[in-house]
């Protein structure tokens, strides 16, 4: 299913209660957390709160952070990581995002034998909680200080390797939609992603720049999104702009948009799909209705599902 979802990094300055509100008026059907905001109102209020409204809860964001880059030793990150799965497994969150952390004066190949050792020490309990790790790379023009888990090839390699159903890739069009590397990567990115997040951008990415607005940028977005469902992508894509952009639109605004967006790239690809059916077929056509995009609301109760830190990166 393409399940559209939204991230509460897009409204910062909300709290839940008030985002939940404007979700449901927009008619998205899921949500994702963040730990800050999550550890205001507590776990099991969270929780409650997303699951009486009939909303799934995307992602918990974040952890990580292994290499000490933000003053934290490797074994404190790795508690906090814990600490982290627990709340997504109480939230009911599929997944939590993990950043690497920046090198913080290690060498590439010491950062990156960190960031082994922290999943090995993390996955047996994420797979016992039912939460997915969600490794993020990061693009190394807004990588510096930030994360050397910079490029899409290093990461998938990374998850590759591990061959593990708890570790995963959370991927970032914001940081990735530009890259002419990308469309051949589309059938493995689709097999290991668990979330993907989508904002838009004009030129480079960038450490600190806005992510825009679907549709308020340069990025080739939608055909992405749809290449990804088409090699058997079913996680959330979770619209996630944060920026000036989005103060001037308005939270609730910026959301409304996103289910408009979302709806007219639902349909379309809807409407190829039904061209690609051959006759004969035509009951499961029109039994799939929109084939692999749910991006509207009306479909009942939902379980919820999960976000700690006081920003992500990238």
């Amino acid at each position: 299913m393409f399940d559209v979802a939204v991230s509460e990094l897009t409204s910062s300055r909300s709290d839940l209660v008030q985002e939940i509100t404007w979700l449901t008026a927009a008619g998205v059907e899921a949500i994702s957390l963040w730990r800050p905001k999550v550890t205001d109102v507590g776990a099991v209020t969270a929780a409650g709160l997303v699951g009486d409204a009939g909303i799934r809860v995307s992602s918990l964001q974040w952890a990580g952070g292994f290499t000490g880059g933000d003053g934290r030793s490797f074994a404190e990150s790795v508690d906090d990581a814990l600490e982290a799965i627990g709340v997504a497994a109480v939230v009911a969150a599929p997944c939590l995002v993990i950043h690497s952390g920046c090198r913080g004066g290690h060498t590439r190949s010491h950062a990156s034998r960190l960031l082994s050792l922290a999943i090995e020490a993390l996955a047996p309990a994420a797979a016992q909680a039912g939460v997915a790790l969600a490794l993020k790379p990061v693009h190394p023009l807004a990588a510096p200080g930030c994360s050397f888990l910079a490029g899409l090839g290093d990461a998938l390699e990374l998850v590759e390797r591990f061959d593990d159903a708890a570790v995963r890739l959370a991927l970032d069009l914001w940081h990735f939609g530009h890259e002419a590397e990308i469309i051949d990567l589309l059938p493995r990115l689709a097999a290991v992603s668990t979330v993907v997040q989508v904002a838009d951008r004009c030129g480079p990415p960038a450490a600190g720049g806005d992510r825009l607005p679907v549709g308020h940028g340069s990025l080739s977005l939608e055909p992405l999104v749809s290449g990804l469902v088409d090699h058997g992508y079913r996680g959330p894509f979770e619209f996630d702009p944060v920026g000036e952009a989005v103060e001037i639109l308005g939270y609730e605004g910026v959301w409304q948009e996103t289910r408009v967006i979302a709806d007219a790239w639902a349909d379309r690809h809807a409407t190829r799909r039904r061209s690609m059916v051959p006759s004969g077929f035509e009951g499961e056509r029109l039994a799939t209705g929109r084939g692999h995009f749910r991006a509207g609301s009306g479909s009942g109760a939902r379980r919820s599902h999960a976000s700690s830190h006081t920003g992500s990166p990238g």
